[in-house]
């Protein structure tokens, strides 16, 4: 086995070589997978559709939790086995009455090794603890987390020096209240911090001005240790407004100005992705809009939060459906790097699909998949890969459902069924043909913040080092905890390294490729993992 997935591998990084990157097929399994699930409703609906992937019940296969709008949201167990096709069923565990549902964010709140999930909505927000076995329980009042009344479309979280729980924030959209509504009524976004040393989160702060954000994310912009909140904003509705980045250093929260280096810029703001794709160690910001998308970089010495745009460099504008005849402008939504070939270089999936019936934009709307080229280009593949799918997509998820070493795709619609597709690597629908190498990887320390937000991983092979940043929040309305993805082409041997949250760094640790580990701070060795139809006892 391990001969055929060298030969393939060996295919990848030979056509990578030579610019012709090649796609995996992407198998549609919607109609046997047990998702039956569609985003449905009026105006406030027309945003959100958010998909969060996690392991509730701890056998490390991700699980699904599906934003519904005006119908029911969905939390679905995965019921896949190693390599074979996507399985889920429904799962009883959060209470009744989870309606009016945006989308939602895993994170492990209070530290006690259960990811507990963050439910946004049009009107209350939602903070459910995980209890294992796949079951939650509301916790708003046990947490003192005031979930406010508002349209809800964004979240983030981190965790601030010397504090036990996260700092959160949560992005709103319009104020239906005021007069006027929607044009210039966008509402205040909330920031919420953990009280003291204690269990429970301090009354909400107003991050004002607030300008219609879809997407927040907390990130290490600078590597200086400490995330800094960026916020994407829809220009649909606001008045002066831009995108936004926020410091919370010396506690009181404020935006960076011109004179520090901001620079100005005004989008349709939808999702917000990150990677370091230029190797010099610093993220950078895919933002989805609508019209051109935009790819944000350093632009300077990182002491100056100042960006200048690499999207038309790179390929990935993505201003226009890549195939059919429609020719008007495109809607970016969920926007995700990772790398879906294995060959080493990270590739970026963006959901697309018209607002409602917005005549001035593409109707047909196809997603992009766009595959990651050793020059630091992209190159379009998703009609080749087979996920060029029109229907009006929202939330989208890249996962390893089925723990075969290969990224499996989730697309939720609006006002259309969610559709999931099995990467079959570059073989057919009924046999699996390996692609390239890789391992995938899961990162832990003791005591709060277990999952080590904030910290960076570092894969080595040979002079090459792939960087991403642990991070919670981002994307459009859902995001992903589960095992950290990295493709590592023909190379069978790599070296793994972290850097923690407090800035301290593990040792370099030699793995194998095609292996699943775990990393745990203060330990020298990574921890193998096997899927239980292949050990004997599962993770924990």
């Amino acid at each position: 086995m391990r001969r055929h997935i060298l030969a393939a591998a060996i295919l990848v990084a030979g056509s990578a070589a030579a610019g012709a990157v090649e796609p995996p097929l992407f198998v549609d399994e919607t109609t046997v997978s047990g998702v039956e699930h569609t985003y449905t409703g009026g105006w406030e609906y027309f945003v959100g559709g958010g998909a969060a992937v996690f392991d509730c019940n701890g056998d490390a296969y991700p699980d699904l939790f599906l934003a519904g709008g005006s119908s029911p949201s969905r939390l679905l167990v995965n019921g896949s086995e190693k390599g074979g096709a996507v399985r889920f069923r429904p799962a009883s565990g959060l209470p009744d009455g989870l309606d009016n549902v945006l989308g939602a964010y895993p994170l492990d709140v209070d530290g006690d090794g259960r990811l507990d999930l963050a439910v946004l909505r049009l009107g209350e927000n939602h903070v459910y603890r995980g209890e294992g076995g796949c079951r939650f329980s509301l916790v708003n009042d046990a947490w003192s987390f005031d979930g406010g009344n508002a349209w809800s479309t964004a979240f983030s979280a981190t965790w601030e020096k010397d504090r036990d729980w996260p700092t959160v924030a949560v992005g709103n959209y319009v104020d239906r209240d005021k007069p006027g509504s929607p044009w210039g009524t966008c509402a205040e976004n909330r920031l919420y911090r953990p009280v003291g040393r204690d269990n429970g989160f301090s009354a909400p702060a107003a991050l004002e001005p607030g300008y219609c954000s879809l997407s927040v994310l907390f990130s290490d912009w600078n590597r200086s240790g400490a995330q800094a909140l960026r916020i994407s904003n829809d220009r649909q509705y606001y008045r002066g407004g831009q995108e936004q980045l926020w410091t919370l250093a010396g506690g009181k929260p404020r935006l960076f100005t011109k004179r520090e280096g901001w620079r100005k810029l005004k989008i349709w703001g939808m999702g917000i992705a990150s990677r370091d794709l230029t190797g010099d160690g610093y993220p950078e910001y895919f933002l989805t809009s609508m019209g051109d998308q935009k790819l944000r970089s350093l632009d300077g010495p990182p002491r100056r939060p100042s960006y200048r745009d690499l999207a038309h460099k790179s390929g990935v504008t993505a201003h226009r459906p890549h195939t059919g005849n429609d020719v008007l402008p495109s809607t970016g939504w969920h926007a995700q790097f990772d790398d879906v070939n294995n060959d080493g270089f990270v590739d970026l999936f963006v959901a697309k699909g018209n607002v409602e019936a917005m005549q001035d934009f593409a109707q047909r709307d196809p997603n992009n998949l766009l595959l990651g080229k050793p020059d630091g280009t992209f190159r379009e593949a998703a009609s080749e890969a087979g996920v060029d799918s029109t229907s009006k997509s929202r939330g989208s998820a890249l996962a390893d459902f089925n723990l075969d070493g290969l990224l499996d795709l989730i697309v939720v619609n609006r006002a259309a069924p969610a559709q999931v597709w099995r990467n079959a690597g570059f073989g057919t629908a009924g046999r699996l043909g390996p692609a390239g190498n890789w391992v995938a990887l899961k990162v832990e320390q003791p005591g709060t913040n277990r999952n080590a937000v904030g910290a960076w991983i570092e894969v080595r092979v040979a002079d090459r080092t792939q960087r991403k940043e642990i991070t919670v929040g981002g994307g459009h309305a859902g995001g992903i905890a589960t095992w950290h993805h990295f493709g590592v082409g023909v190379a069978e041997r790599l070296r793994v390294r972290v850097q923690w949250p407090d800035g301290e760094w593990s040792p370099w640790i030699r793995l194998f490729a095609n292996q699943f580990a775990r990393i745990s701070r203060g330990e020298t060795e990574a921890a193998l993992w096997l899927p239980p139809s292949m050990a004997k006892t599962a993770l924990k």
